[in-house]
């Protein structure tokens, strides 16, 4: 009588086990990737109605830019005066593609960060996309999300130790000579303890300068903002116009008339992730600017301790001279 009972169990424990390894292997065939394009969206603690969401709207505003999606007939056209053998065919060929995983437009993947999405996209433009969005909610002021916070676009997605390699050339297109800009640099890390901060600001910052010095750095309205946000060892980077304006890019916030911004009231997580930002930013981008004082500070010590010592010789020289 207990053998059943416990058999039971077993292939019960034994299916729960399975799945869980199998829901297990799907998840991590989706995760966040080097080379991939998308937009990195935070969101208010509801992670799964946020991508619904996210989905909504970028799909609406994808339709208007690029047309429909184009999805395959899931019929594959057949007529009932087709050929059985013509029919099985195309049957085999659509399981055939079904198995080959086909890319949608949008894809929501792993991020690898607590309160952030990342929607994969395919042959478009993440930039464009989401500047249009933003300057439609900017203009109408219509809110259309709840739980979205942020929605910012990932051109290259480089590991870290890669980053300077590709920015070098990422950079050129708004940096390079004869294109100036003034600049700053969004920079936030998500579990990643191995990173330096300030070492990555400093080398981004040198990267600019040396496509054209008349790069300069203006925290307060610059014509481009840098974004960089690192994942694990992951590095998720774009450069954008108009971060202040639109709000750091927060769909709560640039809907959002200026009058009334200084008494509307704000989600606790929205306020701290908006003010951690903020300080986040000025503290690393004035370092880059301090250090950049202090290498200019040393030169002209240098200069003058240089001057002082051949003033010294000349001294010495006419003294022994005069004897």
């Amino acid at each position: 009588m207990s053998a059943a009972p416990n058999d039971s169990r077993k292939r019960s424990k034994k299916r729960f086990v399975a799945g869980h390894s199998n829901s297990k292997r799907w998840k991590g065939s989706r995760e966040l990737e080097v080379g991939m394009q998308g937009i990195l969206i935070t969101c208010n603690m509801n992670q799964r109605k946020c991508t619904a969401e996210a989905l909504d709207l970028l799909n609406e505003y994808a339709e208007k830019l690029y047309g429909p999606e184009k999805l395959p007939d899931a019929n594959g056209g057949s007529s009932e005066e087709e050929d059985v053998d013509v029919a099985l065919k195309k049957e085999v060929a659509q399981l055939q593609a079904c198995n080959t995983k086909q890319e949608r437009r949008f894809q929501a993947i792993e991020s690898g960060a607590n309160n952030v999405i990342f929607i994969k996209t395919q042959n478009m433009e993440p930039e464009k996309l989401i500047h249009q969005i933003l300057t439609d909610l900017h203009t109408s002021k219509k809110k259309k999300s709840r739980v979205i916070l942020r929605m910012l676009p990932v051109s290259i997605t480089p590991f870290q130790e890669d980053m300077v390699k590709y920015l070098t050339t990422f950079l050129e297109p708004w940096f390079k000579t004869p294109n100036c800009a003034t600049y700053k640099i969004a920079f936030k890390a998500r579990n990643s303890s191995h990173n330096k901060r300030d070492e990555i600001i400093k080398s981004i910052a040198g990267i600019v300068g040396k496509l054209n010095p008349k790069n300069k750095v203006d925290l307060t309205n610059p014509e481009l903002t840098i974004i960089v946000e690192v994942i694990k060892a992951v590095c998720c980077i774009s450069v954008v116009k108009d971060y202040t304006l639109y709000r750091k890019y927060n769909v709560q916030e640039v809907v959002k008339e200026e009058e009334a911004k200084p008494n509307a009231a704000k989600p606790i997580t929205d306020t701290t992730e908006q003010e951690e930002q903020a300080e986040e930013v000025k503290e690393e981008e004035e370092v880059v600017v301090v250090k950049e004082q202090e290498v200019e500070e040393e030169e002209e010590e240098e200069s003058t301790e240089t001057e002082d010592k051949n003033v010294s010789q000349n001294n010495e020289e006419a003294e022994n001279g005069g004897k």
